[in-house]
């Protein structure tokens, strides 16, 4: 079986990352690459269901190698060998260009360095240590626990507007809310446009995924200016009148002489920012919808409010707010049979490991609450890079996806749910819910 690539041409760049082939050359290279599969995370109907697609490169090529320069990796072992090799890079300086890179180069210019290249995210220890060090005392389970009267509150306030309503959009008045809410308040953010920055935000994790359109990078370029700018005014402003708070605490940090630069803290605060919502976003969302597409599910819930804690973790395995991330190999590197050059791109699939029958059984396609290794699920990534805020994370969906379901009798979708369109951070953009007691 070969996925459908009708999109697959602009992808294929020219040596120089600028001008696309033509669609019967960009399929000449991927006949090239003599494999059952190509995989296409442009075919229409991707972002709104990749899970076909993944099943279908997980039996027939589950080490791939794309036309895109990248290889990706769709099995469950094999991502969580990868994701916990200390001798793989998350430093993309360490790679060898690819189409796509040389693209965004062209676009950027080579002679700009690119926004997050100093975020923990894109770092390898022992930077990685030093920074996540400073913050990480701030996401500790312990330290997070303490959040949970607060979460509480916000969702009940929020939950009481919806029951006075009959209903609520389900992203914009309660998934996106709550996370956003509480990221801005432990860092201690100012008050701003949360429509205009949740566009920003949004256009910005976009960076995370191919992105084969100039117009399209370019406003992810805008979009990452204008979030610093954002983030230099809240630091030079909190370093006048420091608080009780992350962004404070930051600014002071010092630890085994170890101090944050101007450009590492506003990287980090960008990234505890955007990261602190985006993905708990597609948590809440795509957990919810989930329940509604699995009635059976969305009642044993509601009979047994103690199912929560492994229900998020089920959620979290049967829908990846994260679908992909990626290392980078320094040597050569082997994997199910086949070796993988020095300098490559390893794309690590989440979602399609989650999915893996050979780990999760027979049934790993379908939502199941009690499932016993529901928590094995690699939706957080692992070694030196698990998710600083998985505690966090799971925290904020427990409480929402639960009070949520004990509180209404009848939740019912208004409307057909709309995706966002990403790849990687692939949730919901709206869903109308009508709720009743």
């Amino acid at each position: 079986m070969t996925v459908a690539a009708p999109d697959i041409a602009v992808l294929c760049l020219t040596a120089g990352g600028k001008t696309p082939v033509s669609q019967g050359e960009a399929m000449d290279q991927v006949d090239q690459l003599d494999a059952p599969v190509a995989y296409n995370p442009f075919e229409p109907g991707h972002s709104e269901d990749p899970y076909p697609q993944y099943r279908t490169l997980r039996e027939a090529d589950p080490v791939h190698y794309s036309p895109l320069g990248v290889w990706l990796l769709f099995g469950y072992d094999d991502v969580h060998r990868l994701l916990r090799d200390p001798a793989l890079s998350v430093d993309d300086s360490h790679a060898h260009p690819t189409p796509l890179t040389e693209l965004a180069a062209s676009v950027r210019g080579d002679d700009e360095r690119e926004r997050g290249s100093l975020a923990m995210l894109n770092r390898d220890p022992p930077d990685h240590t030093r920074l996540r060090r400073l913050v990480s005392k701030a996401f500790t389970p312990r330290t997070v626990q303490q959040l949970r009267p607060r979460v509480q509150a916000m969702v009940d306030a929020a939950l009481d507007g919806a029951e006075r309503d009959g209903g609520l959009e389900l992203i914009g008045q309660y998934a996106f809310v709550l996370p956003f809410q509480v990221i801005t308040e432990m860092l201690g953010m100012p008050e701003t446009d949360t429509a205009q920055l949740r566009e920003w935000s949004g256009t910005m994790v976009r960076g995370l995924e191919p992105v084969v359109d100039v117009d399209t990078l370019r406003a992810i370029d805008a979009a990452s200016d204008n979030m610093f700018d954002l983030v230099v005014d809240a630091i030079r402003d909190k370093r006048q009148t420091p608080a009780d708070d992350l962004l404070s605490a930051l600014i002071a940090s010092e630890e085994n002489g170890d101090v944050l630069s101007d450009e590492e803290l506003a990287e980090q605060v960008v990234l505890l920012y955007v990261a602190g919502h985006e993905t708990t976003v597609n948590l809440i969302g795509n957990g919810v919808l989930a329940l509604l597409r699995h009635p059976d599910q969305l009642a044993a819930l509601r009979d047994d409010p103690a199912l929560v804690t492994g229900a998020v973790d089920e959620l979290l395995r049967y829908d990846s707010p994260v679908q992909m991330t990626r290392r980078v190999t320094l040597a050569e590197t082997t994997v199910g049979g086949k070796t993988i050059e020095p300098g490559a791109f390893v794309v690590l699939g989440l979602a399609s490991a989650n999915r893996d029958p050979a780990h999760f059984g027979a049934d790993a396609d379908r939502l199941d609450l009690t499932r016993p290794r529901a928590g094995e699920h690699l939706s957080f990534g692992g070694g030196h890079h698990y998710c600083l805020g998985a505690s966090l994370a799971r925290l904020e969906a427990q409480i929402a996806v639960g009070t949520l379901v004990q509180r209404f009798a009848t939740i019912e979708a208004a409307a057909e749910p709309e995706w966002n369109g990403r790849l990687n951070l692939r949730g919901l953009q709206r869903l109308p819910l009508m709720l009743g007691r």
